[in-house]
Protein backbone atom coordinates (compact mmCIF):
# COMPACT_ATOMS: atom_id res chain seq x y z
CA UNK A 1 0.00 0.00 0.00
CA UNK A 2 1.41 3.33 -1.23
CA UNK A 3 1.72 5.90 1.55
CA UNK A 4 0.43 9.04 -0.75
CA UNK A 5 0.61 11.48 2.55
CA UNK A 6 4.15 10.80 2.53
CA UNK A 7 5.03 11.57 -1.03
CA UNK A 8 2.84 14.46 -0.76
CA UNK A 9 5.13 15.88 1.69
CA UNK A 10 8.18 14.52 0.40
CA UNK A 11 7.31 16.13 -3.16
CA UNK A 12 6.04 19.59 -1.65
CA UNK A 13 10.43 19.01 0.84
CA UNK A 14 11.86 18.71 -3.01
CA UNK A 15 9.74 21.90 -4.61
CA UNK A 16 11.23 23.83 -1.56
CA UNK A 17 14.75 22.48 -1.51
CA UNK A 18 15.25 23.31 -5.63
CA UNK A 19 13.87 27.12 -4.60
CA UNK A 20 10.50 26.64 -5.62
CA UNK A 21 6.96 27.96 -4.42
CA UNK A 22 5.00 24.99 -3.33
CA UNK A 23 2.24 28.12 -3.23
CA UNK A 24 2.31 28.77 -6.47
CA UNK A 25 -0.88 27.87 -8.67
CA UNK A 26 0.73 25.46 -11.39
CA UNK A 27 2.59 23.54 -8.26
CA UNK A 28 -0.48 23.73 -5.80
CA UNK A 29 -1.96 19.98 -6.80
CA UNK A 30 1.56 18.71 -7.88
CA UNK A 31 2.45 16.55 -4.97
CA UNK A 32 -1.22 15.21 -5.06
CA UNK A 33 -0.72 14.55 -9.09
CA UNK A 34 3.07 12.92 -8.28
CA UNK A 35 1.23 10.68 -5.34
CA UNK A 36 -1.12 9.10 -7.71
CA UNK A 37 1.59 8.82 -10.26
CA UNK A 38 3.75 6.90 -8.19
CA UNK A 39 1.38 4.80 -7.04
CA UNK A 40 0.41 3.82 -10.68
CA UNK A 41 4.22 3.36 -11.72
CA UNK A 42 4.88 1.52 -8.39
CA UNK A 43 1.58 -1.02 -8.34
CA UNK A 44 3.85 -4.17 -9.08
CA UNK A 45 5.17 -4.12 -5.85
CA UNK A 46 3.05 -5.87 -3.57
CA UNK A 47 2.01 -8.75 -6.23
CA UNK A 48 4.07 -11.79 -6.60
CA UNK A 49 4.60 -12.58 -10.23
CA UNK A 50 4.72 -15.92 -9.77
CA UNK A 51 0.76 -16.11 -9.63
CA UNK A 52 0.37 -14.42 -12.82
CA UNK A 53 1.41 -17.39 -14.56
CA UNK A 54 -0.32 -20.14 -12.56
CA UNK A 55 -2.92 -20.95 -15.47
CA UNK A 56 -1.75 -22.80 -18.11
CA UNK A 57 -2.52 -25.57 -20.06
CA UNK A 58 -1.87 -28.39 -21.25
CA UNK A 59 -0.52 -28.51 -25.32
CA UNK A 60 1.90 -30.70 -27.37
CA UNK A 61 3.34 -27.99 -29.06
CA UNK A 62 7.12 -28.53 -29.73
CA UNK A 63 7.85 -25.40 -31.76
CA UNK A 64 8.82 -22.45 -30.79
CA UNK A 65 6.42 -19.46 -29.53
CA UNK A 66 7.77 -15.88 -29.31
CA UNK A 67 6.15 -13.12 -28.42
CA UNK A 68 8.25 -9.67 -29.76
CA UNK A 69 8.11 -5.78 -29.22
CA UNK A 70 6.14 -5.91 -25.35
CA UNK A 71 6.33 -2.57 -24.53
CA UNK A 72 7.25 -1.74 -20.98
CA UNK A 73 8.98 1.11 -18.69
CA UNK A 74 9.96 1.15 -15.38
CA UNK A 75 11.81 3.18 -12.86
CA UNK A 76 15.61 3.18 -12.27
CA UNK A 77 16.18 2.24 -8.60
CA UNK A 78 19.47 4.40 -8.89
CA UNK A 79 18.12 7.77 -9.96
CA UNK A 80 14.35 6.80 -9.84
CA UNK A 81 14.15 8.01 -13.38
CA UNK A 82 12.30 5.85 -16.01
CA UNK A 83 13.67 3.80 -18.82
CA UNK A 84 11.44 1.72 -21.28
CA UNK A 85 11.71 -0.33 -24.06
CA UNK A 86 10.53 -3.94 -25.40
CA UNK A 87 10.83 -7.08 -24.39
CA UNK A 88 10.92 -9.82 -26.48
CA UNK A 89 10.42 -13.83 -25.16
CA UNK A 90 10.94 -16.76 -26.90
CA UNK A 91 9.91 -20.34 -24.84
CA UNK A 92 9.77 -24.03 -26.43
CA UNK A 93 7.14 -25.33 -24.30
CA UNK A 94 7.07 -28.85 -22.78
CA UNK A 95 3.76 -30.10 -22.48
CA UNK A 96 2.79 -26.79 -20.83
CA UNK A 97 1.73 -22.93 -22.23
CA UNK A 98 0.15 -19.98 -20.63
CA UNK A 99 -2.06 -17.52 -22.49
CA UNK A 100 -0.27 -15.11 -24.38
CA UNK A 101 -1.49 -12.09 -22.32
CA UNK A 102 0.28 -13.59 -18.78
CA UNK A 103 3.58 -12.79 -20.54
CA UNK A 104 2.41 -9.40 -20.97
CA UNK A 105 0.86 -9.11 -17.85
CA UNK A 106 4.16 -10.60 -15.85
CA UNK A 107 6.38 -8.14 -17.52
CA UNK A 108 4.24 -5.44 -16.53
CA UNK A 109 4.11 -6.45 -12.83
CA UNK A 110 7.58 -6.82 -12.55
CA UNK A 111 8.44 -3.59 -14.45
CA UNK A 112 5.91 -1.28 -11.80
CA UNK A 113 8.93 -1.63 -9.03
CA UNK A 114 12.02 0.16 -8.24
CA UNK A 115 14.27 -1.90 -11.32
CA UNK A 116 17.58 -2.92 -13.16
CA UNK A 117 17.10 -4.12 -16.58
CA UNK A 118 19.56 -6.91 -15.96
CA UNK A 119 17.87 -7.90 -12.79
CA UNK A 120 14.02 -7.90 -15.04
CA UNK A 121 15.46 -10.11 -17.44
CA UNK A 122 16.42 -12.38 -14.96
CA UNK A 123 13.26 -12.22 -13.14
CA UNK A 124 11.18 -12.56 -16.37
CA UNK A 125 13.55 -15.53 -17.81
CA UNK A 126 13.48 -17.16 -14.22
CA UNK A 127 10.10 -17.12 -13.82
CA UNK A 128 9.00 -18.85 -17.15
CA UNK A 129 11.38 -21.48 -16.26
CA UNK A 130 10.13 -22.14 -13.36
CA UNK A 131 6.48 -22.22 -13.60
CA UNK A 132 6.18 -23.87 -17.19
CA UNK A 133 9.02 -25.68 -16.88
CA UNK A 134 9.92 -25.27 -21.33
CA UNK A 135 12.57 -26.79 -23.23
CA UNK A 136 14.06 -23.35 -23.28
CA UNK A 137 12.99 -19.91 -22.87
CA UNK A 138 15.02 -17.05 -23.94
CA UNK A 139 14.55 -12.75 -23.12
CA UNK A 140 16.04 -10.07 -24.78
CA UNK A 141 15.24 -6.13 -23.30
CA UNK A 142 15.97 -3.43 -25.53
CA UNK A 143 15.41 -0.17 -23.27
CA UNK A 144 16.54 3.18 -23.39
CA UNK A 145 17.64 4.57 -19.78
CA UNK A 146 16.51 8.24 -18.81
CA UNK A 147 19.26 7.94 -16.38
CA UNK A 148 21.72 8.27 -18.98
CA UNK A 149 19.75 10.73 -21.37
CA UNK A 150 19.07 13.60 -18.97
CA UNK A 151 22.15 13.61 -16.57
CA UNK A 152 25.54 11.99 -16.56
CA UNK A 153 26.84 11.53 -20.29
CA UNK A 154 23.48 12.73 -21.65
CA UNK A 155 23.36 9.95 -24.51
CA UNK A 156 19.87 10.14 -25.89
CA UNK A 157 18.62 7.42 -27.74
CA UNK A 158 21.11 5.21 -26.60
CA UNK A 159 20.00 1.69 -26.19
CA UNK A 160 20.82 -1.26 -23.66
CA UNK A 161 19.91 -4.50 -24.36
CA UNK A 162 19.94 -7.84 -21.49
CA UNK A 163 19.80 -10.59 -22.41
CA UNK A 164 18.70 -14.12 -20.54
CA UNK A 165 18.19 -17.51 -21.54
CA UNK A 166 17.65 -21.34 -19.99
CA UNK A 167 17.70 -24.78 -21.30
CA UNK A 168 17.62 -25.44 -25.39
CA UNK A 169 17.17 -21.86 -25.87
CA UNK A 170 20.64 -20.91 -24.07
CA UNK A 171 22.89 -18.54 -26.27
CA UNK A 172 24.85 -20.94 -27.47
CA UNK A 173 22.60 -22.88 -29.23
CA UNK A 174 21.07 -22.96 -32.52
CA UNK A 175 17.59 -22.91 -31.42
CA UNK A 176 18.63 -19.44 -29.93
CA UNK A 177 19.72 -18.12 -32.79
CA UNK A 178 16.13 -18.70 -34.53
CA UNK A 179 14.79 -16.93 -31.66
CA UNK A 180 17.35 -14.22 -32.52
CA UNK A 181 16.72 -14.11 -36.23
CA UNK A 182 12.74 -13.63 -35.52
CA UNK A 183 13.01 -11.35 -33.17
CA UNK A 184 15.43 -8.89 -35.03
CA UNK A 185 13.34 -9.36 -38.55
CA UNK A 186 10.18 -8.14 -37.03
CA UNK A 187 11.19 -4.50 -36.14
Amino acid sequence: MVDKGKIENAIESILHAIGEDSGREGLLATPKRVARVYEEIFSGINIDPQSILQTTFSEEYSGLVTLDKISFFSMCEHHLLPFYGFVSIGYIPNGKIAGLSKFVRLIDVLSKRPQLQERLTEQIVNLIDLVLSPEGVAVIISAEHMCMSLRGVKKMGATIKTVASRGVLNTQNDRFKEFESIVSKAK
